[in-house]
């Protein structure tokens, strides 16, 4: 099972916490703090038993970048044979220069720019999933301009009841901002016949992310199964269904993990009764449990009755905790042999909402302490920010006893060099 290799990927030797075959105190010494190290065996065995399991379906996965867009990462999965799902400019040129070509890519996103997709059908993307009446509009006039033809999916809101941990990952909703609403898809897509540049050969829904139940891809396929039923009475010809992501990660040790066999016996009826091709695009659910986040213990502080744990990462580095309430287990890479004790894991930052973790009970950690943060290789890296004119953390692979640098920490000159010393002024 996948939850052996977590645990052998991320386990203790002798005490001290090992990533792989390397200690996480040389990562630390090696490229400094704080740094993002991901594991090359966690990401492959999520891949393996995600495609095992689904083996009884055509199918293609697209790893949604949004959740981690390091180049290792994604040279490590299209070498596994992933597509991927991007949902901006930048996303597509970061994917084409990992290696990705247009067959492999599905462009996605609610509020997609004139010029980003003109570039999505100049590299001949797989799938444009279109989220509105407009956007299908803006598509059609750009794919006239090329004198192309669109290769367009329909992103569908199916209105379905969504349990997850925070409501700014639940998408598949009645009054969210994502996806055509389903009774209005219909319609749509009858009038997206008479456009010249536009083949409809998709539906697309994604209802949101760490689903807790299985429940809301059952509905919301059976909703598009409905609608690929009329749409081909109707005369189009599917040839996708992309159900998106959502399967959830394991965040603390009490979590389960996702019940793929499960997941593919929910899914898999419905794609064969809709005989089209099976899209899936886990983010999260690759990266997540993949990386952990190596920082260094600045200082130990009391104040107000509070213990408080000041170390070198913050809400720059990992968002989650002060953005969706989330947690993430943290422990001393070598523990001391004190005892535990309840506290406050803090940033530097100069907001009152950096913060790690809060009234935590975990290892008694001193100044100089290596702190380990772990599931943090989704919406990491990919989240942070310069605040405070802080410099990016690097970022590490490990692949059995060997380890890189992947990406370099940013410098002072990172943070200062799109600034014009001298800019040009122009007349209005």
């Amino acid at each position: 099972m996948g939850e052996s290799v977590l645990a052998t990927a991320f386990a203790r030797r002798g005490g001290a916490l090992f990533c792989e075959d390397v200690p996480a105190d040389a990562i630390a010494r090696s490229a400094g703090t704080p740094t993002f190290v991901y594991s090359a065996a966690v990401i492959r065995d999520s891949y393996r038993r995600l495609s095992c399991a689904l083996t009884g379906v055509k199918h293609r996965v697209h790893y949604a970048m949004k959740a981690n867009g390091n180049r290792a990462i994604l040279s490590l999965l299209r070498s596994l044979g992933s597509g991927v799902d991007v949902v901006s400019g930048g996303e597509l040129f970061r994917a084409q220069r990992a290696g990705f070509k247009g067959h492999d890519i599905i462009f996605g996103g609610v509020g997609k720019t004139g010029q980003e997709l003109r570039e999505a059908l100049k590299v001949g993307v797989k799938l444009i999933n279109v989220e509105s009446e407009a956007e299908l509009q803006l598509l059609e006039a750009v794919a006239r301009e090329l004198g192309v033809v669109a290769p367009v999916g329909f992103r569908i809101n199916p209105d379905v009841t969504v349990e997850n941990p925070h409501a700014y990952i639940a998408t598949g909703s009645k009054g969210h901002k994502f996806g055509i609403p389903h009774d209005e898809a219909l319609a749509l897509a009858k009038s997206a016949r008479s456009l010249e540049h536009i083949d409809l050969i998709g539906l697309d829904m994604h209802v949101g992310s760490q689903l807790a139940t299985l429940e809301p891809y059952r509905a919301g396929l059976d909703r598009l199964s409905d609608l690929a039923a009329s749409l081909t009475v109707a005369g189009a010809h599917l040839r996708y269904i992309d159900i998106g992501g959502g399967l959830p990660v394991a965040y603390d040790n009490g979590d389960p993990e996702p019940d793929l066999e499960a997941f593919a016996t929910v899914v898999a009826p419905a794609i064969k009764k809709m005989n089209a091709e099976l899209i899936v695009e886990p983010g999260r659910f690759f990266s997540a449990a993949s990386g952990v986040l190596l920082a260094r213990v600045l200082y130990r502080k009391r104040s107000g009755g509070k213990d408080y744990v000041i170390a070198d990462a913050g809400m720059t580095e990992l968002l989650r905790p002060s953005h969706y309430d989330a947690y993430h287990l943290i422990e001393s890479a070598k523990p001391n042999g004190r005892d535990r004790t309840v506290v406050d894991v803090v940033g530097p930052v100069c907001e009152s909402g950096d913060f790690l973790a809060q009234d935590r009970e975990m290892d008694d950690v001193e100044p100089g302490d290596l702190l380990v943060i772990h599931t943090t290789g989704a919406y990491g890296y990919v989240m942070s920010s310069n605040y405070n004119a802080r410099p990016k953390a690097a970022e590490v692979m490990v692949d059995g006893a060997r380890f890189a640098i992947v990406t370099a920490r940013e410098s002072y000159d990172d943070l200062v060099r799109l600034e014009q010393a001298d800019p040009e002024w122009r007349d209005a």
